[in-house]
């Protein structure tokens, strides 16, 4: 059998640089070795390099290869496990698209969408029981009257980086007293920002990934938190959350989501494996939509390791079928 060089691509710019490092050791030990041969490739703002135990080897850009011991490794697919840019927001995708390097991920588009909250509601609005907060988007170069925030929007208030894929810069605000510090500190992450009335209720996540052609939800995840709200030190910090997979949740509810995010995952004309945030309204039940994750985390216990194994799938035959199906495609 004929290996595949596989270039699994952590790192990027952002806070969650150690998180995607996790995520690609995880991956690498679930890539089946009989068929596929992985070198990590760690991208900063400074160098594209693979880590081969001295200085590390640098990518040549120009067709994303590799010279190691007087021979060039060219690469069959690209698996991309970066949070944020430039892995995230769709600038690896148009890079590897001009190459004709298959990608495990969303192509360009769907990937820089996804990365603005405020265009990914406005594409899902209207999805037959998907429900979406009241919110406003600021633009820092505006001039910000804290009062008409207050009086567009019912407390209490989520304020979010617009750009930002991991939670950090949020805050929730109780009255307007609060607001010109949470503005602030949004602002610091991001020059748009989205200021959303609070959904009180219980907090899922859930990943859809197309395998064999077809898209396969798999279980829920309740998430738990001790914390106000799901933030960054929530999300990571351990003993903070707790997960439940799979959530408990009635028959023909999980049917009910399972539609709802079917057609989130089309709408958005999502590929590969997504996971999508919502919350069950805590007087109605009713479904939330949150936002949508294109690089979801995959250390051994993030939320899609977590899902895989509560569906009875194997890891190994999950990250195999994305690397089959993108290449199929």
């Amino acid at each position: 059998m004929i290996t595949k060089n596989i270039a699994l691509i952590a790192g990027g710019f952002t806070g969650e640089y150690e998180v995607s490092i996790n995520s690609a050791k995880n991956i690498a030990a679930n890539l089946n070795p009989g068929k596929y041969k992985v070198y990590t490739i760690l991208i900063n703002r400074d160098r594209w390099f693979y880590e081969d135990g001295n200085m590390g080897s640098d990518i040549d850009k120009n067709d994303f290869s590799l010279e190691l011991k007087g021979e060039k490794v060219k690469f069959d697919f690209a698996f991309i496990t970066i949070h944020g840019t430039p892995g995230e927001d769709g600038k690896l995708q148009g890079y590897f698209d001009m190459l004709g390097i298959p990608y495990n991920t969303c192509d360009a588009t769907t990937s820089a969408i996804t990365m603005n909250k405020a265009y990914t509601k406005a594409i899902v609005e209207g999805i037959h029981g998907l429900h979406t907060a009241r919110s406003l988007r600021l633009f820092q170069r505006d001039m910000h009257d804290v009062a008409i925030v207050a009086a567009s929007l019912h407390f209490p208030l989520f304020i979010k980086p617009n750009n930002g894929g991991s939670s950090v810069g949020m805050s929730k605000v109780y009255n307007v007293a609060g607001l010109p510090e949470a503005l602030q500190k949004a602002f610091h992450e991001d020059d748009q920002i989205l200021v959303e009335e609070f959904i009180k209720g219980r907090e899922f996540s859930i990943g859809v990934a197309r395998l064999n052609g077809k898209i396969t939800v798999l279980p829920a995840t309740e998430i738990i938190s001790s914390k106000d709200f799901f933030d960054y030190e929530a999300k990571y910090s351990p003993g903070v959350t707790e997960e439940i997979t799979p959530a408990n949740l009635p028959a023909e509810k999980i049917d009910q989501i399972a539609g709802i995010v079917t057609e989130v995952y089309l709408r958005l004309n999502c590929k590969g494996m997504v996971r999508i945030d919502f919350i069950l309204l805590e007087s109605t039940e009713d479904f939330y939509f949150i936002e949508v994750n294109t690089t979801p985390g995959q250390s051994a216990a993030s939320l899609i390791p977590q899902q895989v194994r509560a569906a009875g799938m194997d890891l190994m035959e999950f990250y195999g079928e994305l690397v089959e199906g993108a290449i199929r495609h």
